[in-house]
């Protein structure tokens, strides 16, 4: 018989399979949310420490090779979500023999590919940015900065598979205690390395890199500690360390699943490359003011995806515990939550617009007035977005993920590119920003078309996790 998962108080995870839905769901995603804002707010400040400490072009170097290790943590993430569904369905069953068995395979998998890009990665970074047509005078700046970043790779996956794990198993708490942790180290020590303190030498671009490294070890060594002084269900001992050693049934779940995850980030990345070279055409002012309100569109999107996490984490252990009924009913907590939070936030921004985005553009920039004009047309589709990724949570917590993917790549490319290119010449630029809504709108219609058709729910009946359910509380 399975050893149960539940683990009791002091943060050692949580059963989100019985009691009120609404007050779990927010209690679950409200520090997913925190730690999603934090993480922006580093990336913020380190970009302000380095633009202003080293100049325009250490900056562009940076943004260069930001592009690389985007590309690089997408397939990672995707794997990583999907080794939350099956950690939370596994959690939900009460098996921790197989909560573990998943984590161990997700480690190796992701340590392993992090190990051999990393590698490749530091031999390769010259002919990388080479590729990428990095202007001279960015390209020795990004080279030291990237060099760097890749040998910070292993740890960072640690740290982010044992955070995915701990959110399936029912605890946002703790992943948000190592995020302030990392942040805190990455924000103080970027100043110090770049410039250099005392016996500190400065290390300029180099120093900012090295920062996330450092940042990102303590934090992968502070979750390690964390997992076994609290005894959480993921660690691994004896003879279960062989579990870092990916078996088939677990590597095919978490690849299979994995990569059109992955791919939804990668897509979406593409559109939004795609979108910031049709605003480009348009000169100078709309770039300015469409850069100022993708700033803030980040912050606006936050709830979305947090609240989605949490959909998943929830659904996929109802789902372990044999719990069907409860499918529906998160699904519309979710919802009713996205809508209430980026609703309120949205209409926040409308009403405080200009001096939002006058922190970005100035108090005299002639972008301002356009990057209104922006929030107002677009600004609103957020919502929509939500609700979509929401029920697309819901799906893949029943390991269903090619619909999710299909929907979003139809939304984007036909939809939202599709709808540029055959209002341009009657709208104008109001066709890039309107687009906006309308891929928005056709992502929700097919979402939940694909909500209420694809058989995801006989999936989730088909699901076998063995194991006792332990007893409430």
């Amino acid at each position: 018989m399975s050893e149960p998962a539940r683990s009791g108080p002091h943060g050692r995870g949580g059963d989100l399979t019985r009691g009120p839905i609404m007050p779990a769901l927010l209690r679950f995603s409200t520090p997913t949310l925190m730690a999603n804002v934090l993480q922006s707010l580093n990336g913020t400040v380190n970009s302000i420490w380095v633009g202003r400490m080293l100049g325009g072009n250490a900056l562009a170097a940076t943004a260069n090779t930001n592009v690389v290790m985007f590309l690089v943590f997408a397939a990672t993430f995707g794997f990583g979500m999907a080794a939350t569904v099956r950690i939370g369905q596994a959690y939900g069953a009460g098996n921790a023999d197989a909560v573990r068995r998943t984590f161990g395979s997700a480690m190796g998998l992701c340590v392993g590919l992090s190990l051999v890009v990393a590698t490749i990665g530091w031999i390769g970074a010259p002919l990388l940015l080479h590729a990428m047509s990095t202007p001279p005078g960015i390209d020795a700046l990004a080279l030291a900065y990237l060099r760097v970043i890749f040998i910070a790779m292993p740890a960072q996956m640690i740290g982010l598979i044992v955070s995915m794990a701990l959110r399936g198993t029912g605890d946002s708490r703790t992943p948000l205690l190592m995020m302030i942790l990392s942040v805190t180290l990455d924000v103080a020590l970027n100043p110090l390395l770049i410039g250099g303190w005392g016996p500190i030498p400065a290390l300029g671009i180099a120093g900012s890199a090295l920062a996330t490294t450092i940042a990102s070890t303590v934090s992968m060594l502070a979750y390690l500690i964390t997992v076994y002084a609290r005894d959480l269900p993921m660690r691994l001992r004896g003879a279960e360390l062989r579990y870092l050693v990916p078996v088939r049934a677990e590597l095919g779940f978490i690849v299979g699943k994995g990569l059109p995850m992955g791919a939804q980030m990668l897509i979406v990345s593409m559109a939004g490359i795609i979108m910031v070279g049709l605003v480009n055409r348009e000169g100078s002012a709309a770039a300015a003011a469409y850069g100022a309100s993708l700033q803030v569109w980040t912050y606006l999107q936050m709830p979305a995806l947090a609240i989605s996490a949490a959909v998943s984490a929830m659904a996929a252990q109802s789902i372990g515990a044999r719990r069907f009924e409860r499918l529906d009913a998160i699904t519309r907590a979710g919802v009713v939550l996205n809508v209430t939070m980026t609703g309120v936030m949205t209409a926040l921004l409308l009403l405080f617009d200009r001096p939002v985005l006058e922190l970005f553009l100035g108090a005299h920039s002639p972008a301002v007035a356009l990057a209104r004009h922006i929030q107002f047309l677009a600004s609103w589709s957020y919502i929509l977005f939500g609700v979509t990724i929401v029920l697309f949570g819901t799906m893949r917590a029943a390991g269903t993920v090619l619909p999710p993917l299909l929907a979003l790549t139809v939304a984007l490319y036909p939809g939202r590119l599709g709808f540029y290119h055959l209002a341009h010449v009657g709208l104008g630029m109001d066709a890039i920003w309107i687009s906006f809504p309308v891929g928005s709108l056709l992502a929700l219609v097919m979402a939940y078309g694909a909500y209420r058709l694809v058989p995801w729910r006989q999936r989730a009946l088909e699901t076998r996790i063995g194991g006792p359910r332990p007893a409430a509380g």
